[in-house]
């Protein structure tokens, strides 16, 4: 058999180009600067976990939507910022974690958290807050030829 006939035959693609296809995911080879970008998003929801802590506990309906509105713009950012998921799981596990360790409380009783109704939805908020973040489609990009006029 010949080539041109194996190939029409449904045999093997000799003559097929290779393509150079970037690998992403896993599969893409580490990078040192999102590794530190998504251990500094996770450093900074632990920080804003803590300030929303002590704001939501001090000015109950101002304070808890205070807080809340800076996880959410956390999560969003680091979502923006890095365009993957673990750009908004990274800070919601650092915001979850120090809400975790606060809310364990000290040995004579007390705790960070003001009220139970406080607590309870400043935690399920801020999580429903994390999973929106993290499941959110990625946001089309105009790109410069696509015709439109820029804003």
């Amino acid at each position: 058999m010949s080539g041109s006939s194996r190939a029409r035959a449904g045999g093997g693609r000799t003559d097929a180009q290779k393509k150079d296809i970037p690998a992403i995911g896993l599969a893409a080879p580490v990078n040192p600067a999102r590794i530190a970008a998504l251990f500094g998003l996770v450093v900074l929801g632990a920080l804003v976990g803590i300030a929303g802590t002590l704001v939501q506990a001090a000015w109950f309906p101002g304070g808890l939507l205070l807080a809340l509105a800076a996880a959410a713009g956390l999560f969003h950012g680091g979502r923006t910022l890095t365009g993957t998921q673990p750009g908004a799981a990274a800070p919601a596990a650092g915001w979850l974690i120090s809400i975790v360790v606060l809310l364990s409380g000290r040995p004579e009783g007390d705790y960070v958290f003001g009220d139970a109704l406080g607590l309870g939805l400043f935690m399920l908020g801020g999580m429903a807050i994390a999973v929106i973040c993290a499941t959110m489609s990625r946001s089309p990009r105009q790109r410069a030829d696509s015709g439109r006029p820029a804003k």
